[in-house]
């Protein structure tokens, strides 16, 4: 199959992941153990869960974003082809 078929290429790919395991590390920085009814746990409001936890997935929402609309340099004249309509 020919690679200019495709949406995204390899570098599409590799950025989306990299930005999806960045959102996952965020989801993970803002776990924890809660307050029970019985006893209150201040570290629920620690700031790694409120201030860098967000700011960390928010960065990978955005990273996903620029990983889907990244389009990679063509080589060669592949540019100037698909604008002018040779490429078949």
């Amino acid at each position: 199959m020919d690679k200019r078929n495709f949406a995204f290429s390899r570098m599409n790919f590799i950025l989306l992941a990299l930005s999806m395991v960045i959102v996952i590390v965020g989801f993970l920085l803002m776990s924890g153990s809660g307050s029970t009814e019985t006893e209150f746990n201040p570290d629920i409001f620690s700031d790694r869960r409120i201030k860098v936890a967000p700011v960390v997935c928010l960065v990978g929402f955005l990273m996903m974003i620029v990983a889907v609309v990244y389009k990679p340099k063509s080589k060669g004249g592949e540019v100037e082809q698909q604008k002018t309509g040779e490429i078949e």
